[in-house]
Formats: structure tokens, C-alpha cells, sequence
């Protein structure tokens, strides 16, 4: 039997969403062991000057804890 834990992050990028998600995942993976999966809660646009400047998600990201 495995035992999971969420942790939640939130990402940027001038890029696109995905470009923030896959940076958020990146970064996950560098501290966290076993990560196995996430979900994305929310998802905003920092605009300036009516221009989007940057995109940002809040992701729960899953992951198994070493017994």
C-alpha cells in the first residue's frame, strides 16, 4: 500500500499556460520524490497595459511518500 501527499504550487511564464504548468512540474520534481500526478485549480493572467504579461496556474500536484 502506497501513501500519497498534495502539495500545492503556483507557476508562471510569459509563454502560455502550458509553458507555466510544465515549468511548475519541473520545479516540483527538483524537491519532491515519487511526484505521479497534478491538477490544475486555477488559472490568471497578470495583464499590463491591456496586454497579457503573464500567465499563472495553481496546481496541486500529487506525489508518494517513501515509507
Amino acid at each position: 500500500m502506497s501513501v500519497a501527499k498534495v502539495t500545492e504550487i503556483i507557476s508562471s511564464s510569459k509563454k502560455s499556460f502550458e509553458d507555466a504548468v510544465e515549468k511548475g512540474i519541473e520545479r516540483a520534481n527538483k524537491t519532491l520524490s515519487n511526484v505521479r500526478g497534478a491538477w490544475i485549480a486555477e488559472q490568471q493572467v497578470k495583464v499590463d497595459k491591456g496586454k497579457i504579461a503573464e500567465y499563472r496556474v495553481t496546481m496541486r500536484v500529487t506525489f508518494v511518500i517513501k515509507d
